[in-house]
């Protein structure tokens, strides 16, 4: 098990809730954020962990920074202004983007990261909600290796298997070939 790590995760659907469920159960510090607060209260009365109010406060002081949301304005609300992830995260940590979103996006985010001295990478899921409950996802990054390997240990927690397939948007791009080969 690698070590316990301090990380957010945005976005409890379907998928987010039980892979933030699989990280607080693999010993790492928690702290969820949802735009449905419900749904935060949740998950904190039936995991170990913390909820925040803003995206914002969530990622403050997290090495790693999880997003789960519905599709590209989803992540820019969460991510972007002043109650956004970016507006908090500090240098040197990595935001890790799940949702199945554009590698235009993907390619954005990197750079406003970069900006940052902040790492991202464009990881989209494969396994659907039995995958997430079981923790056994398959997960196509894009992105740096050196931040890869900052949260492929961490990523563990809830996937079968975790690959770096090449840079920015790349996970992105590899997922919607699998989309239209299945």
């Amino acid at each position: 098990m690698p070590t316990s790590k301090k990380v957010a995760f945005i976005g409890l659907g379907v998928m987010g809730f039980p892979m933030a469920k699989h990280l607080s159960q693999a010993g790492h510090s928690v702290t969820v954020y949802n735009r449905t607060s419900s749904k935060s209260e949740m998950w904190t009365q039936q995991n170990e962990g913390r909820s925040a109010g803003t995206p914002r406060e969530a990622a403050s002081g997290a090495e790693v920074t999880f997003i789960c949301v519905g599709n590209d304005d989803d992540v820019r609300s969460v991510v972007l202004g002043d109650h956004g992830v970016l507006a908090g995260v500090a240098p040197q940590a990595v935001v890790v983007d799940h949702t199945t979103a554009s590698a235009a996006l993907a390619k954005e985010l990197n750079e406003l990261c970069s900006a940052q001295n902040v790492g991202f990478l464009d990881a989209p899921i494969s396994g659907g909600q039995a995958g997430a409950e079981n923790g056994m996802l398959t997960v196509m990054c894009g992105g740096q290796k050196k931040w890869f390997d900052l949260a492929a240990p961490i990523i563990s927690a809830y996937s079968q298997a975790c690959n770096l397939i090449g840079p920015s948007g790349s996970g992105q791009l590899t997922k919607m070939v699998n989309q239209i080969c299945i």
